[in-house]
């Protein structure tokens, strides 16, 4: 087994051995781990079942994963994508008023939409015809999009009929457990500790166990829950005439997109982010394995719906096992069976409270809206619709909003500022198919 590795995997060629690559997937699981709490919590808010989708969560990242270190051979490890998991339930489930397994379907469709446009290498010619100042600011909106996520589910902040939204009532525990989790996780971001996130939830559960708002389970170690319940449900609809009417929607061509186009720029980005801190890459941040990679993440996402969950996309917290010296797929495979071994550990993530994982959706929000320094808001034509962009997602409760609006606003002040060479074909296309969108949605409201 070590000299396949070692053949496998050329590990001698990259300066790195096994035992390296190994201990760097153990900090890259570390630091991603959380997203085996978050992402049940938020997918349950659609109405999902939050025990089979923890074991869901683990196995699509197991999948993902394993196929991006032995067909790709990054060190690089993937899971269902922060503010993908946020747009599917907020968005598409409780504003839009779709069903999750609709949300599920469209899923399945923007995977099998990635492995068509990887095969004939569309994909980078889109991520290279959207404009940079919208590509900034779509990151950034969708990280105030999950603080307030964070900030909700905490209750921190809470509706309120005269102000829409006000300080919520700090007489509740959920506010001081995320308080305290959030004060943890940023003393050890500072720190530079890995696993931060992690450590985070859970001081924030365990001060939960002091309140007697979280209770302890009877064991530790336990066979995964079934996902029978979620398992299957995205190719459900291909079977009823219903299912169809809602494939054939414009809700659906526009569910779709924000998937794809989401999805897009956050695993392109987190590829070349990572790449970069190796010698794998050129000057210009390619490097030979990206056709395989973008293969990788288009069928975690595709098997991933079938699985029951969100879109699969590249994490850039592996960007820390690459620090710590991985070099090769090994890497990720040592991620991979770390998240096999939490399978069995179910009892005790399962027993995590939402109040103790929004501080993580707050950080990750913060992470994501420092892209936000890249734009240049003295320039109108190009900040004006990086701002709505931003502010539409977390104002309007939805990803999709802010991209819709972004699209249109940049087309709109580009042509009225006479700045015509700014707006690529892919951009007129879009603008047009989202203008229609609107008229549609208007005409009731006109009748």
């Amino acid at each position: 087994m070590k000299r396949f590795l070692e053949d496998y995997f050329q590990l001698s060629s990259h300066g790195t051995t096994i035992k390296k690559e190994f201990v760097a997937g153990i900090i890259t699981f570390l630091t991603m781990s959380y997203i085996l709490v978050v992402n049940p919590n938020i997918l349950a808010d659609a109405g999902m079942d939050r025990s089979a989708l923890f074991t869901t969560t683990a196995l699509a990242t197991v999948f993902a994963t394993l196929l991006m270190g032995f067909y790709a051979k990054l060190p690089i490890a993937q899971a269902p994508g922060m503010g993908l998991n946020s747009f599917f339930a907020y968005s598409v489930v409780l504003t839009l008023g779709y069903s999750w397994q609709f949300a599920l379907t469209a899923v399945f469709i923007e995977g099998i939409i990635f492995l068509l446009l990887t095969f004939f290498n569309v994909r980078e010619l889109i991520v290279r015809s959207i404009p940079k100042v919208l590509k900034e600011a779509i990151p950034a909106g969708i990280g105030l999009f999950i603080t307030l996520i964070g900030l909700k589910s905490a209750g921190i902040v809470v509706g309120d009929p005269n102000t829409l939204v006000r300080l919520g009532d700090f007489s509740q525990h959920t506010v001081w457990i995320t308080l305290l989790g959030l004060v943890v996780t940023g003393i050890l971001l500072i720190r530079n500790v890995n696993g931060a996130i992690l450590f985070g939830i859970l001081a924030a559960t365990i001060f939960g166990v002091i309140l007697g708002d979280v209770a302890l389970p009877n064991r530790v170690v336990d066979l995964p829950p079934s996902i029978e319940p979620i398992f299957g449900q995205a190719i459900k609809p291909m079977f009823t005439t219903e299912g169809w009417n809602q494939i054939l929607s414009i809700d659906m061509v526009v569910v779709v997109f924000t998937f794809l186009f989401v999805n897009l720029f956050d695993t392109v980005g987190t590829l070349i982010g990572v790449i970069s801190k190796t010698n794998l890459a050129d000057k210009d941040g390619n490097f030979p394995q990206m056709k395989k990679a973008l293969f990788t993440d288009a069928m975690g996402t595709t098997v991933g719906s079938i699985l029951g969950t969100s879109s699969i996309t590249s994490y850039v917290e592996s960007a820390s096992g690459v620090a710590s010296g991985g070099r090769t797929g090994l890497t990720a495979v040592s991620v991979a069976l770390m998240f096999a071994l939490a399978l069995f550990l179910g009892p005790i993530f399962l027993m995590i409270p939402p109040a103790a994982t929004a501080p993580a959706l707050i950080v990750v929000g913060l992470f994501m809206i420092t892209s936000v320094s890249n734009i240049n808001f003295n320039n109108l034509s190009d900040g004006l619709p990086a701002f709505l962009t931003i502010v539409f997602m977390p104002f309007t409760y939805s990803i999709a909003e802010g991209i819709v609006f972004g699209i249109l606003s940049f087309t709109l002040l580009k042509l009225g500022a006479k700045q015509h060479k700014d707006i690529t074909p892919t951009v007129y296309v879009l603008a047009i198919l989202f203008l229609i969108k609107i008229i549609l949605d208007a005409m009731p409201l006109a009748k």
